[in-house]
């Protein structure tokens, strides 16, 4: 079993309900893991057959987070853990998304969530 994590994802979407967040897009900053077993094969012979694709999944939490519309942290953050869990590869998976500046005197607020199989 291994743990891959990406720290620090920064994307821009809609998230809020306020005026001002329906109108205009807000940072949010988005650190995952994910579970996955490594194929003993890869690890042999260094090559990425059955590796589970970190990168492919990246842009997809991209795309859907740059696309979508977001009133709540915690939708947003359900949303992108369904989305990690379609590969049948993941064992378990934890999803953070910070939104910076969502307090007055807070550096950020943050929602987390996990799952496993």
């Amino acid at each position: 079993m291994a743990i891959i994590r990406v720290k620090n994802l920064l994307i821009r979407t809609y998230i809020g309900f306020n005026p001002e967040e329906l109108k205009d897009k807000q940072d949010v900053i988005i650190n995952f893991e994910i579970k996955v077993d490594v194929p003993a094969k890869a690890l042999e012979t260094d090559t990425p057959d059955g590796i589970y694709d970190y990168k492919k999944i990246t842009k997809q939490i991209i795309a859907t987070v740059q696309e979508g519309r977001y009133k709540l942290l915690e939708v947003l953050t359900k949303t992108l853990l369904d989305l990690i869990m379609t590969d049948s590869r993941v064992k378990w998976a934890r999803v953070e998304v910070d939104k910076p500046h969502a307090l007055r005197f807070a550096q950020s607020v943050s929602f987390e969530m996990e799952t496993s199989r």
